[in-house]
């Protein structure tokens, strides 16, 4: 049986290669399929912006919760789509170059290779409390907010250069 890490980093290694090959392309038209339940549609550079700001915010976010004292209850973590810092920081980078922003996703990809492979057992038990997905162990937050994440934004670019 694969520990979470191990899974993880094996979708990490997969979703990588997805995205390098999409950084040595062309940038695509159109827009992404609609987000469910928000029916939000980016361009293919809003797709990219946003992946070179969220693993740095949601690994922040992590060593927050493994700073906090084991056995507490869940701390508050994350944020919710309408963050303000969040839409703004898409928007600015929206026309960076791609080449800038897949090194700035290369780097967190290794980062967060890194950090998965430093975690303990005792820091994979730890749960964290979301806004609006309430309490999760940390296995289910790097699937949500990084991993999984990262394979759902690679399916866009996929479905942008169709």
């Amino acid at each position: 049986m694969n520990t979470p890490a191990e899974e993880l980093l094996r979708r990490l290694d997969a979703v990588t290669e997805r995205l390098a090959v999409h950084a040595s392309s062309s940038a695509a038209s159109g827009l992404t399929d609609p987000d469910q339940p928000s029916g939000e549609q980016w361009e293919w550079g809003q797709v990219w912006a946003h992946m070179a700001e969220f693993p740095g915010y949601w690994m922040r976010q992590i060593r927050q919760v493994l700073a906090t004292p084991a056995g507490a209850a869940p701390p508050p973590f994350g944020r919710v789509k309408t963050d303000p810092d969040r839409v703004a920081a898409i928007e600015a980078e929206r026309r960076t170059a791609q080449a800038d922003l897949w090194e700035r996703v290369a780097w967190d990809l290794s980062d967060l290779r890194t950090f998965i492979q430093g975690l303990s057992a005792e820091d994979w038990s730890r749960t964290v409390t979301h806004p609006t997905r309430g309490v999760m162990d940390l296995p289910r937050a790097f699937d949500e907010f990084l991993v999984g994440h990262l394979e759902e934004h690679a399916d866009q670019l996929d479905g942008l250069a169709g």
